[in-house]
């Protein structure tokens, strides 16, 4: 296999331009907000209704997704796979193990829009959501994260 040329922010312009509603979670979102993590994929949570779309954003990028937007909404997720790997949540809403619900259409309300270059948007949640999509099923990585989240809110702003 032929490794592809990613161009990472090309593919956040294609997500933006589509249309669809899409948060950056994840490690890749901490790495976006400054944080000294490492990842090699990307995570997304997507609206339900915009799993098509985000294939179609994604083709452009030999990104083939692992279900159809029909088993991906039976089973809350899939993958858009080549040598990159992004993993997409599609869920209407997922719990903490402390039993706080999310919604994806409340995290998509309160958004916090990160401009990659004039013309590129990335959305992320706030930083206490993003706290919350950690504690969902939180492994020793995930508790690292919270840890590094929580002190980047307590910083001044610049």
């Amino acid at each position: 296999m032929e490794p592809s040329s990613f161009d990472e922010l090309a593919f956040f312009r294609a997500v933006q331009t589509s249309g669809v509603r899409a948060l950056l979670i994840g490690r890749r979102a901490l790495v976006l907000l400054g944080l000294p993590v490492l990842t090699a994929d990307y995570d997304f949570w997507v609206a339900i209704d915009d799993i098509a779309r985000l294939n179609q954003a994604s083709a452009a990028f030999g990104l083939v997704p692992t279900r159809t937007p029909e088993e991906a909404r039976e089973r809350d997720r899939y993958a858009l796979e080549n040598d990159e790997h992004i993993d997409v949540l599609v869920a209407r809403s997922m719990t903490t193990v402390e039993g706080e619900r999310l919604e994806f259409a409340a995290l998509w309300d309160r958004r916090c829009p990160l401009a990659l270059s004039p013309d590129t948007l990335v959305h992320v949640p706030t930083i206490d959501d993003l706290i919350l999509t950690k504690q969902v099923a939180p492994r020793p990585k995930d508790l690292e994260d919270i840890r590094l989240l929580r002190a980047l809110r307590l910083q001044p702003e610049r």
